[in-house]
């Protein structure tokens, strides 16, 4: 195992990229000792932990058009447009099995994110000491409005991203001196500011939790800050950066295949060619 972090970015459906960039990674034997992920990453992460190379991918391809997955029926039924029911459930135990057991056996460090509609700030929760840690990931991959809150300890959460999209502050300041990122958009990309009917649907829906509502309306502002702070690390090679490298057009509820495929091939493709500059990164000898 690697002393080092792993930040995983969420992106809903992009999060097929980080699949792909972590199944290589698994395949070559990149064991990092501390990972946190937000949103899908926290998904991604899941596997990663539970060393089930292929499995968020295949997920993903052979259930993205299953309305027992994701369906705008899942937010009449069950108030969230992802069935996490269905996901961590009849999925996760029987029709692509997720192992749990290797999962708790990990030495690693895991940590997901997710927002405490209260306060408007990231929690951390850790898989060696939540007592209900799948309701954390749940947490974290529950987007605003899409999604109902998930309670946790009597506590209500959402999207981790609403607070912190990108947890690499989270690795240094727990002293990892190397931090590893899978990020899901280019480089260069830049949160647009939210359209007028957007904002007016978070005003309306999110007024009693002012709080959450203010780290809703600057989630493009905190987003933008933190890809340009990334730039400067990764220069002075404090961290070291896998993105995509060309525009990604997959949406956060993409169904069309193809590009999921594509995006998947993209982290993959990636991975395995930046391969001896990340092991140089981090010290690790073939």
């Amino acid at each position: 195992m690697t002393k080092g972090a792993l930040v995983l970015e969420g992106g809903s459906l992009r999060g097929v990229f980080t699949a792909g960039v972590l199944d290589v990674l698994m395949e070559k034997g990149v064991e990092m000792s501390y990972v946190n992920g937000v949103s899908a990453g926290s998904m991604s992460g899941m596997s990663y932990i539970s060393k089930q190379i292929g499995r968020t991918i295949k997920v993903d391809m052979d259930y993205v058009n299953d309305k027992r997955f994701m369906s705008f029926r899942n937010m009449v039924k069950n108030r969230s447009i992802f069935n996490f029911e269905f996901l961590f459930g009849e999925l996760s135990n029987n029709l692509v099995p997720f192992d749990y057991e290797a999962f708790e056996r990990s030495e690693q460090t895991f940590e997901v994110v997710a927002t405490r509609c209260k306060t408007g700030k990231p929690e951390y929760f850790n898989k060696k000491d939540c007592n209900d840690f799948i309701g954390a990931v749940k947490a974290s991959s529950s987007i605003p409005i899409l999604s109902s809150m998930i309670s946790i300890d009597g506590k209500k959460y959402l999207d981790g991203g609403c607070s912190m999209p990108i947890a690499y502050q989270r690795a240094i300041d727990l002293g990892y001196e190397k931090i590893v990122l899978v990020l899901t958009r280019e480089q260069g990309y830049r949160k647009p500011l939210l359209d007028k009917w957007t904002r007016r649907g978070y005003e309306r829906y999110f007024a009693p939790l002012p709080k959450f509502l203010k780290a809703l309306l600057d989630v493009p502002d905190r987003y933008n800050h933190m890809q340009e702070e990334i730039d400067r690390l990764e220069q002075a090679g404090r961290i070291y950066v896998i993105r995509p490298d060309s525009h990604v057009t997959v949406r956060r509820t993409e169904q069309d295949k193809r590009k999921l495929e594509a995006l998947y091939q993209d982290g993959r493709r990636l991975a395995e060619s930046r391969l001896v500059s990340l092991r140089d990164y981090l010290g690790i000898k073939e």
